[in-house]
């Protein structure tokens, strides 16, 4: 049998005057003693809250959780700031924060706990809040991808067609007529090698706007190719490697993938003078490490610009939840990572 009374006169006299709720709990899970905070913000007599157990105004989604924590501080686990709610006799919910200790000799709980439902509420706002315009923001890009490979598809379809009937003209003149004077071969056979360049660099607008073969052959196959365009353009080696699920991602997040390192390797090729770059994409402790790494002259970290490309990139690293990180040495080079964590 628990001596209360005893138990009782070692509490402080706070028990009574302090604006938190503050009980004491026996071993078999029912109140004790409560105080004045517990009645007015459950609604219930102080008979009615020692007549049956604890566990009754819990609410049902969290009774499981407080089961499991209540074991572990029986077990002589201090529980410190843990959250759960009650539900009151006029059928609203409480969210309740608790520190609470185990007394073995006395076989009681003693608890205190503080009312945090206005906090929760404000979090649940910020969060509500927090997804209306992570939606909208995820709309938006969307918008911009779908604006992007209609433009991509009308410079397709048009431009790059337009272009390669003025090359068929040309060189259907070249051919048919091969006794031009000289001066006017040399600027057929110029304007051909320009109908080439010109159609050439249409297609490499197309695919920077909007890659198609994204959603045809998928990141890694995309990667490697914007690698390999890359190294043609500027002669800088790029390599790709990957060690991960592809398919774990969404289009999304991959569309968000190529465009963080489309704007990487733009930097690089305008500002960074390096002389090697790469790329990976790898996982490990169940996060996803996208890496762009350059062995370029670098920069003193937080004396950088912050160029809309490095603005780009950190919002797109946002949009999907990812933790951005550069670090940067100057003559050694600059590494960007953006790190996700599953799932997604």
């Amino acid at each position: 049998m628990v001596d209360l009374k005893a138990f009782q006169r070692r509490m402080p006299a706070f028990f009574e005057m302090t604006p938190d709720l503050v009980c004491i709990a026996g071993k078999d899970g029912f109140f004790k003693k409560v105080n004045r905070a517990v009645i007015d913000k459950l609604g219930y007599t102080e008979q009615e809250l020692l007549a049956v157990p604890i566990a009754s105004f819990i609410h049902p989604e969290d009774r499981d959780l407080t089961g499991s924590e209540r074991s572990a501080l029986l077990n002589g686990k201090v529980l410190v700031n843990f959250e759960n709610r009650y539900v009151t006799k006029q059928g609203g919910t409480l969210w309740l924060e608790w520190t609470s200790i185990y007394f073995p000799d006395d076989e009681v709980v003693f608890a205190i706990a503080k009312d945090v439902t206005k906090r929760k509420q404000i979090e649940k706002e910020v969060e509500e809040t927090y997804k209306k315009f992570k939606s909208l923001a995820t709309h938006f890009k969307n918008t911009i991808e779908e604006d992007r490979k209609y433009l991509a598809a009308e410079l397709h379809e048009e431009l790059a067609q337009l272009a390669s009937v003025v090359k068929m003209d040309v060189d259907w003149i070249r051919i048919k007529v091969p006794d031009l004077p000289e001066p006017v071969k040399n600027r057929v056979e110029h304007a051909s090698v320009v109908a080439d360049m010109l159609i050439n660099t249409i297609r490499k607008i197309t695919s920077s706007i909007s890659p198609v073969m994204l959603e045809e052959t998928g990141l890694n196959a995309t990667l490697k190719w914007h690698c390999r365009e890359f190294s043609l353009l500027t002669g800088i080696p790029c390599i790709f490697e990957s060690d991960y699920k592809e398919t774990d991602l969404s289009l999304e997040i991959q569309t968000d993938f190529f465009r963080i390192c489309q704007e990487s390797l733009s930097n690089i090729m305008y500002h960074a003078e390096a002389k090697n770059v790469e790329i990976s994409i790898k996982e490990k402790d169940n996060h996803i490490y996208l890496t762009i790494l350059d062995d370029g002259k670098g920069f003193t970290m937080g004396q950088q610009k912050q160029t809309s490309g490095l603005v780009s990139i950190r919002e797109r690293a946002n949009s999907i939840n990812g933790e951005l990180t550069i670090d940067s040495v100057p003559g050694k080079g600059t590494k960007i990572c953006v790190t996700l964590a599953k799932p997604f």
